[in-house]
């Protein structure tokens, strides 16, 4: 059993963990699972947990889940979500995200993580140029975002993310500009996420108090804590940032994100 002393310590590193993320979260439309996943293996390691990556990665959806309402929220009360559009991608989302779950104790990941990171370091690589969509590029109907939803739950859940690494950049590559692809995406990570960490919820308990599932709940809390409390922050910084500035800083995200899945497989 951790030490009083010990978790004393592990839960401020948390708090301030959840803090940069939620800031991270509220920027760009992300809920920071490049940082906290690998993070959280580093911390459950200095301090002797029997925890590893699938521990990591539903505490980090377990989290995302609050660093996505905080920044949903900021968004929706400066009028920014487009509610037609949520709704097309949320089914795909939720349903992506709890087979994830289901999957993420039968079938080896590193397959699909070394995918999803080559197909992030595209996109970023992309983004870091002027390319731009065709002006006549529109967003798909609703089976298309369907399907579109159903795999960004599937990858996100599997890969520890909230789908904003995916959803950012599929809507700008639908002619929706930055903001308002990162004001969708954090409202979107909150059914990724959630459905996500609850495919997590089920499985076989880890072997600490406070485990729900494979969810570490003393770290989801104080992630939470830190991730409600600047996102709100990261939004209103996303609204006063140029485009293009907004579009770089992301395109260095998704090269940050693709290296930690990528070496993940290794």
């Amino acid at each position: 059993m951790l030490e009083l002393a010990a978790f004393g310590t592990l839960l401020p590193l948390c708090l301030a963990l959840g803090l940069g993320t939620g800031f991270l979260g509220g920027l760009l439309g992300i809920g920071g699972g490049v940082v906290i996943v690998p993070s959280l293996i580093l911390i459950f390691d200095a301090f002797a947990l029997p925890l590893g990556i699938r521990e990591a990665v539903a505490t980090a959806l377990g989290a995302m889940v609050f660093t996505s309402l905080a920044a949903g929220r900021a968004q929706l009360l400066r009028g920014a979500l487009e509610f037609p559009l949520l709704a097309r991608w949320t089914p795909g989302l939720i349903l992506g995200g709890l087979g994830a779950g289901a999957l993420a104790s039968q079938l080896p990941e590193s397959l699909l993580t070394r995918f999803l990171g080559v197909f992030l370091a595209l996109i970023a690589l992309i983004f870091l140029t002027r390319w731009q969509p065709p002006a006549s590029r529109r967003h798909p109907g609703t089976l298309g975002t369907g399907l579109l939803g159903l795999g960004t739950g599937l990858l996100s859940g599997l890969a520890g993310i909230a789908g904003g690494n995916i959803i950012v950049p599929t809507l700008i590559f639908f002619n929706i500009s930055p903001v308002r692809a990162a004001a969708q995406s954090s409202a979107l990570g909150v059914p990724v996420a959630l459905s996500g960490a609850l495919g997590y919820a089920v499985l076989p308990p880890a072997p600490v108090p406070g485990a729900l599932g494979a969810l570490y709940l003393p770290a989801v809390g104080a992630l939470a804590l830190g991730a409600m409390i600047s996102a709100p922050q990261g939004v209103r910084l996303a609204h006063r940032v140029p485009a293009l500035l907004l579009r770089r800083a992301f395109a260095l995200l998704l090269l940050l994100a693709a290296i930690r899945l990528l070496t993940k497989t290794v």
